[in-house]
């Protein structure tokens, strides 16, 4: 194996929104489409800028929720709690005026039909020769199953924060997709695949190893690391780092 840091991983464990599927790509196509629809005069900018703020309500519910807060475990039922609040505030109300709740249901349901990026199938595909890889995510299992199909994700087992009562970073959710793939004892035979540093890190505390896979634009919370995310070899946090899921597949190949 070309990296070390990776050595005896059976099972790589991807995070979803954003490392495996473009949800801003996606969820602004779909917004255009509504906006064409309608008739609504807004540019693709605008859509972007909704896309951004529905994305950032279920970042900052979720990491609350995380860490002990109250909330839905449900990210379908987040979603459109943190949709209905957009559609009825001064930015988008107008938006909200011509959107019946059939309108509303389908489009809420744009998080189920989100796009892999270029390299997320053939990569996944190379992968699961050689090892198990499995989804953890903090979108709800009938999302993820929806996902996986619409967008040709081969996964071996899908893992939902839930399924573990929390979302991530709880150490109940990475320690929980452990336990399903017998490696609580032997944490370091999983590794933890994300675009998102606050991600690995909570991998990396219950003893996972981590890879780093930058995605455009991904590292924009607040929250998150600003730069370039480097490996321990490079004197960074994480156990590699790979430019897509097809690089990934080459240091599990034969």
């Amino acid at each position: 194996m070309p990296n070390p840091s990776l050595e005896g991983v059976e099972a790589l464990i991807f995070d979803v929104f954003g490392t495996t599927v473009d949800w801003r790509g996606s969820v602004t196509k779909e917004l255009e489409d509504v906006g064409k629809k309608y008739s609504l005069p807004d540019s693709s900018s605008d859509w972007a800028e909704f896309a951004n703020e529905w994305r950032t309500g279920y970042i900052d519910n979720t990491r609350r929720i995380a860490g002990g807060g109250e909330g839905s475990g449900n990210v379908d039922i987040m979603h459109r709690e943190i949709l209905e609040q957009m559609l009825s505030s001064p930015r988008w109300s107008h938006v909200g005026k011509v959107l019946d709740e059939d309108a509303r249901v389908h489009l809420n349901l744009v998080w189920h039909r989100l796009n892999g990026w270029p390299d997320t199938v053939e990569g996944l595909h190379e992968l699961k020769k050689n090892v198990i890889i499995a989804s953890l995510s903090n979108g709800n299992v009938r999302l993820l199953v929806d996902m996986a199909k619409h967008a040709g994700i081969p996964w071996d087992v899908v893992f939902s924060g839930e399924l573990f009562g929390s979302y991530k970073p709880n150490p109940a959710t990475y320690q929980g997709a452990l336990k399903h793939l017998s490696l609580t004892s032997t944490p370091h035979k999983a590794a933890m695949v994300a675009a998102h540093i606050f991600d690995l890190r909570g991998a990396a505390k219950v003893g996972l190893k981590t890879v780093y896979v930058p995605r455009p634009d991904e590292e924009w919370h607040p929250d998150d690391v600003k730069g370039r995310v480097k490996s321990k070899a490079e004197g960074g946090e994480v156990d590699a780092v790979v430019k897509d899921f097809k690089e990934l597949a080459k240091l599990f190949s034969d």
